[in-house]
């Protein structure tokens, strides 16, 4: 066996263990938040007015607030325009990238090749408007830290190596998909020998390991908001509420 079989077979047993250890630490992080949010104890009306006054009314709020971002587009149009943009390409990226997890590929993503491009674009520009803003607005600077910064470096450079990886320094799609489905049924096989690919592997697996701990969880968070997913309730008067952290004291 050569040098360079040698250095490419240590190197797919590093992301073969990096990508179960990645998805180990993606849905074990966000079960371990999931636990922690059912079991924070909601005993007072929390809603913030206006609100829906019935359970429906409170879900399709929440449903609003996930999908076309309300009160965003209240407080700074700009922002709201950039984030909606973002959001709704990668829910386009990672539905294009179906392909390289299923076999056959549905008709639908297959129609979706000749937008494919321009979404990528689109999430590669979203990505740039976010990182200016942090950086071009006294108040936003003021209130960044490096998370922040962080986060938005690691999408950056996702989109920037799928794009190359995609459109200009092409990975043989074969290759990607044999590996992938290997780690998907359990039996790995060697990563594709392209080191670009490799690149972006390497930092969607971080960006997997970093998501349940990070300010990204916003996307699960706000489905257990009190003040989103609660009705509004007329108190009555007189009416007393117990703390159940009472007895413990």
């Amino acid at each position: 066996m050569s040098t360079s079989d040698i250095l490419w077979t240590l190197l797919s047993l590093f992301f073969v263990g990096l990508a179960y250890f990645a998805t180990f630490a993606f849905f074990g992080g966000l079960l371990w938040k999931l636990v922690g949010y059912l079991r924070t104890s909601m005993p007072l009306p929390h809603a913030i007015t206006p609100a829906p006054k019935t359970e429906g009314g409170a879900v399709l709020r929440v449903l609003g607030d996930v999908t076309l971002f309300p009160n965003l587009f209240k407080a700074d149009k700009w922002l709201w325009a950039g984030a909606w943009i973002f959001h709704a390409a990668l829910v386009s990226v990672l539905f294009r990238h179906l392909r390289y997890f299923t076999y056959p590929v549905p008709g639908i993503i297959l129609y979706m090749e000749p937008v494919a491009l321009f979404f990528g674009i689109l999430f590669g520009a979203a990505i740039l408007f976010l990182f200016w803003r942090r950086l071009g607005l006294p108040r936003t600077l003021y209130i960044s830290n490096v998370p922040d910064y962080f986060v938005l470096a690691l999408l950056g450079l996702v989109a920037a190596t799928g794009l190359m990886v995609s459109y200009w320094l092409h990975v043989n799609i074969v290759d990607v998909k044999g590996f992938i489905l290997g780690l998907m049924t359990l039996h790995p096989v060697e990563v594709p020998r392209h080191p670009l690919f490799l690149l972006h592997l390497f930092f969607v697996l971080v960006l997997m390991i970093y998501f349940p701990f990070s300010k990204l969880l916003h996307a699960g968070g706000i489905i257990f908001s009190p003040s989103r997913h609660q009705p509004y309730q007329v108190q009555e008067r007189g009416k007393r509420y117990a703390n159940p952290y009472d007895d413990r004291y």
